[in-house]
Formats: C-alpha cells, sequence, structure tokens
C-alpha cells in the first residue's frame, strides 16, 4: 500500500477514509475509536510510575492532613 493511500485508509477497518469522520470511514469506527481511549484500550509504553515522585505514597490527595499555609 502507498503512503498516499495508507492516509486516506480508516486506520480501524483499512476502509476509505470519508470525509465527515476523517480520518475514519464512519460514525462506527469513530465511536470504537473513542471507546478504546475511554476504555484504556489505548496504552503509551513507559517505565512503571514511581508513587513517590508522583505524591501518591503516604499524603494522598484524599488523606486527612492540614493544608498548607
Amino acid at each position: 500500500m502507498s503512503r498516499a493511500a495508507s492516509r486516506n485508509a480508516c486506520p480501524l477497518c483499512g476502509k476509505p477514509a470519508a470525509a465527515p469522520h476523517r480520518p475514519f470511514c464512519s460514525q462506527g469506527c469513530r465511536d470504537r475509536d473513542l471507546l478504546n481511549w475511554l476504555g484504556e484500550g489505548y496504552r503509551v509504553a513507559g517505565p512503571p510510575a514511581d508513587p513517590e515522585l508522583h505524591g501518591h505514597g503516604e499524603e494522598r490527595l484524599d488523606s486527612e492532613r492540614e493544608a498548607p499555609l
């Protein structure tokens, strides 16, 4: 498949993209893509998050502690 042809193909099913739903071929493929994002079907590879670096250790946002002044 040429590069131009792949740009005009639906990323989910490979059918030609339709202008109202670009880059998808239909509302169905567009909705399936959204559901993949919302359902965490798409993930970006990377190292595991360190809870200490992101403040998710002992002091969680929902923990009972005094707010800083």
